[in-house]
């Protein structure tokens, strides 16, 4: 009879541990905060550096256009006539006699952070400059916030 008893669980003592002590779950915690402080700020900064990525990439395709549209007419647009001159023939200032059927751009677009790339011709830096401001929208600024230019891109 007392075989049946222990069979099945009851009038049994308990032997082993079972489960955590506060203890054991505290240092568990605190390890995992510790890992959790070196790691998660690697990664917060990742989608700002691929929003400097793609203005970079974007400055580059919008360059290529305006060299293009540059090789089809001898000069480029001004700053007045802007990037829009690369999506519709400009109808102000120096008007291009070889202009491209189909633009040079499908549209003009917007920096990552949802503005205007400022665009300057003739620049100081170049034939033109293209400038992004960044996350702040304002010139200047540093990290995050630091423009984006044309005649810096690498």
């Amino acid at each position: 009879m007392g075989f049946s008893r222990m069979k099945h669980g009851k009038g049994r003592k308990r032997q082993g541990r079972e489960g955590f002590t506060l203890i054991e779950l505290m240092v568990v915690i605190v390890i995992l905060g510790v890992l959790a402080g070196l790691i998660v700020p690697q990664f917060m900064d990742e989608p700002q550096k691929a929003r400097v990525v793609k203005a970079k990439m974007q400055m580059e395709s919008i360059s290529t256009s305006l060299k293009k549209f540059y090789i089809d007419n001898g000069f480029y647009p001004t700053t007045e006539q802007g990037l829009e001159a690369l999506v519709r023939k400009p109808s102000t200032g120096r008007t291009p006699k070889n202009y491209a059927s189909s633009g040079y751009l499908p549209k003009v677009p917007k920096d990552p952070w949802g503005t205007q790339y400022i665009y300057i011709s003739p620049g100081k830096h170049g034939k033109f400059d293209l400038s992004s401001y960044g996350a702040d929208g304002v010139s200047g600024g540093k990290d995050g916030d630091a423009d984006v230019n044309s005649w810096q891109i690498d």
